[in-house]
């Protein structure tokens, strides 16, 4: 019983998510916006299924205490640096993301967000370099946190 507790709640959580995520990242690429009633559905939703399905409170509080992190650091930056730091709508999206690799474990936090900074510079240098983006161009992040996010996990089931 207590495998498939294991394996159940994971997967409704993260059957939640990835059907908010997809149309995120849709809407990111389209308009570099991430809705409210979408970022806010994700991760209140996992944080319930987490809670409501799992049994294991530990993991739970390092889903809340991961997600809510990674969103106040993301946040920070937009108070700080203004329109060079991260969007308010990335720090949303974060909150579910990071709340997903929380319950996984620390490592994968690291895992995913190191995945999502590689990924997004590798693209923008990749821009600059055949020049279809300048230094000044805002380039949507979340679907950059989406990948890293689907990156931690996939690489976590897999160690």
């Amino acid at each position: 019983a207590g495998f498939l507790v294991s394996a159940v709640v994971p997967v409704a959580a993260y059957a939640w998510w990835a059907f908010l995520a997809a149309p995120l990242v849709v809407v990111d690429l389209a308009v570099h916006r991430l809705p409210d009633r979408l970022t806010y559905c994700a991760a209140i939703g996992v944080w319930v299924l987490l809670l409501l399905l799992g049994s294991d409170l530990s993991s739970w509080v390092r889903s809340l205490l991961s997600g809510v992190g990674v969103a106040g650091l993301f946040a920070a930056s937009t108070l700080i640096l203004g329109r060079r730091g991260f969007g308010l709508g990335d720090a949303k999206l974060a909150l579910s993301c990071a709340a997903l690799l929380g319950w996984v474990g620390w490592p994968s936090v690291v895992v995913g967000l190191m995945v999502a900074f590689v990924a997004s510079g590798l693209v923008s240098a990749v821009l600059l370099a055949v020049r279809r983006v300048r230094w000044s161009t805002h380039l949507p992040f979340g679907p950059f946190l989406v990948l890293g996010t689907v990156a931690g996990l996939v690489l976590a089931a897999a160690a």
